[in-house]
């Protein structure tokens, strides 16, 4: 029976999930729903099960989520996102929207910019090709989702997404683990996902399908209060940010945009071998800069209990990178 309410609680989490209801509050519902199933105490299974272990859960990975958001963001602000998805969509030109969309939102999630950062800077770059193209509208989403949620998420060996990084300490593998198996499942990702979207395009044009009309805006969706929700409990990222800020006035070189995204990868690989080929870590022969990080809050918030804990793991997490 503990299995099975294991079951129907993630079922009803993601049932209500879709349904536009908050995980914040699905969560401990589901765990409750499993406990009552297998017949232990809910209120003993609520405080000393699911509330510690999500608490650990936070402050181990917070770090990964923050340090997330903050590229994406930086990454969006510079204007890298945008430079590199110009790149593809110059190369590869009209006859190949699905393929320039696909291999933009891959480097730029491979990279480790975040999800949502990189949905809203896709979209409006393909908005301009499937109309150019004459490509129905409603195909958009499934281009952007292959390129940036399936085989960058979760198979390509390396991948910084948190579907990689959080059972690594559980399984003491790292990033690059299993390359064969993950390169193989890429593979199968990425040419089903691609055969897919081809085959509906042919059929759109033959059913005399063009692109249609956009009917929703993407500052309408990144505002939309049920899409801010879904996006700040399940990933890192609150769309709406995605405007705030101060953008740069020109776009860097491809070199350039695509620089920090190879940093990431090379670093990450980097660590991964460190132990099997013994490699050292030594400080730079030259003098760097300092870099000041500052917290600001409002006063209202200095005694919060909750929001005191969560200055003190901020500042616990950059205190170590000292």
């Amino acid at each position: 029976m503990g299995l099975l309410g294991i079951l129907i609680g993630l079922g009803l989490l993601i049932l209500l999930a879709f349904r536009g209801w908050s995980v914040l509050l699905l969560a401990p519902a589901a765990a409750l729903v499993a406990a009552l199933m297998d017949g232990q105490p809910l209120l003993a299974s609520w405080t000393q099960i699911f509330m510690p272990g999500a608490a650990r859960f936070l402050a181990q990975f917070f770090p990964l989520f923050l340090l997330g958001a903050v590229f994406g963001k930086l990454m969006d602000d510079s204007g890298s996102v945008t430079a590199v998805a110009d790149f593809m969509s110059k190369s590869l030109g009209e006859h190949h929207v699905m393929l320039a969309v696909v291999f933009a939102g891959a480097l730029i999630t491979y990279g480790g910019v975040s999800l949502f950062v990189a949905f809203f800077v896709l979209a409006p770059m393909a908005q301009a090709l499937f109309r150019a193209a004459a490509v129905p509208r409603r195909l958009m989403p499934a281009a952007i989702v292959l390129g940036t949620s399936t085989f960058t998420m979760s198979a390509l060996p390396g991948t910084p997404s948190i579907q990689n990084a959080i059972p690594m300490p559980f399984f003491g593998t790292t990033p690059f683990a299993a390359p064969g198996l993950g390169i193989i499942a890429s593979i199968v990702m990425f040419g089903f996902g691609l055969w897919w979207l081809s085959r509906a395009e042919r059929a759109a044009r033959r059913a005399g399908e063009g692109y249609g009309t956009d009917t929703v805006s993407i500052n309408a969706a990144a505002n939309d209060e049920i899409i801010r929700e879904r996006a700040t409990t399940a990933r890192e990222f609150d769309p709406a940010e995605i405007y705030r800020g101060h953008h740069s006035d020109s776009a860097p070189s491809l070199a350039l945009a695509v620089l920090p995204l190879a940093v990431v990868i090379a670093v990450n690989l980097a660590m991964s071998l460190a132990e099997s080929l013994a490699l050292g870590t030594f400080k730079p022969p030259i003098p760097l800069p300092p870099i000041e990080i500052a917290q600001y809050w409002h006063e209202r918030y200095h005694r919060d209990p909750g929001h005191r804990w969560f200055r003190s793991l901020c500042f616990s997490l950059f205190a170590k990178a000292r």
